[in-house]
């Protein structure tokens, strides 16, 4: 049965795609080493060989990682709880001549996958829409095969629910306590409309702090070892103070993580 959370952000999601909004729209101009700059995978330390390994994007519907994947050979699953979203993996694989599972479904709960199942998971930004990150990295542990990797991108704890829009002529100001699962709110930033439909009000973001030590401990007892951390900002250090620009550069707003999946290891 879905609860309060996960209608509130099928709601969003869907009103999203109908606002054709940044990240819901396919990647309909790549190629293979267009692709293969995009996941820039060997930043990341992952392997670049993808030719016939299994790929899940979690929670990452909209047509862009899966287009990509799939183009460099990968054997795509998609699943995110958004049906606009899932259409529009289905419209990329469709454009490319490439196939791509879609699954919907929420990603607290990943039993219509088989177990063992991927080589990667791939999870961008969406880690903070549920209230406890453990509960996902259960399910991705169970999903993953051993000796598999995991990626996030999710918020940086430290900076949850802050935008440009608290600056007050010196810095950024943090007001919101920094606990497990407190919930944040703010307006979605410019960039990420060309512009607003008229007929259909878009929920804003409704997110959770997970904290740094949720993340990383709750994904060592899952049986993950952290191989890369990453902080996402600016560097444009010329940047107008109170800007978006400006506040990416004096507090990083996402964090990416990459995990070896190694239970004989960690003992899970």
């Amino acid at each position: 049965m879905h609860d309060d959370i996960y209608r509130y952000n099928e709601e969003r999601w869907n009103a999203l795609v109908e606002a054709d909004a940044l990240f819901t729209r396919p990647m309909l101009d790549l190629d293979a080493e267009k692709a293969q700059a995009y996941l820039d995978l060997e930043r990341l330390g992952l392997p670049g060989d993808l030719a016939g390994r299994k790929v899940l994007c979690l929670a990452g519907g909209g047509g862009q990682q899966s287009a990509a994947f799939a183009l460099l050979g990968a054997d795509v699953t998609v699943f995110d709880l958004s049906t606009g979203q899932l259409g529009r993996d289905r419209r990329a694989a469709e454009h490319y001549g490439v196939d791509i599972r879609t699954v919907q479904g929420d990603m607290r709960d990943l039993s219509a996958l088989d177990a063992s199942a991927f080589d990667l998971v791939w999870h961008p930004y969406s880690l903070t829409f549920v209230p406890d990150a453990r509960v996902v990295f259960h399910e991705v542990a169970r999903v993953v095969k051993p000796g598999g990797h995991y990626y996030l991108m999710c918020a940086n704890p430290f900076f949850s629910g802050l935008t440009h829009h608290s600056w007050n002529g010196e810095g950024y100001t943090l007001k919101q306590p920094y606990t497990d699962g407190g919930a944040t709110g703010y307006p979605d930033q410019d960039w990420v409309y060309d512009q607003k439909p008229s007929g259909r009000v878009i929920p804003e973001p409704r997110e959770y702090r997970q904290t740094l030590r949720r993340i990383v401990t709750g994904l060592t007892q899952e049986g993950f070892i952290l191989t890369l951390l990453s902080e996402v900002g600016s560097d444009r250090l010329d940047s107008e103070p109170g800007s978006w620009e400006h506040f990416t550069v004096v507090a990083p707003p996402w964090l990416e993580f990459v995990s070896h999946y190694r239970p004989d290891i960690l003992g899970r």
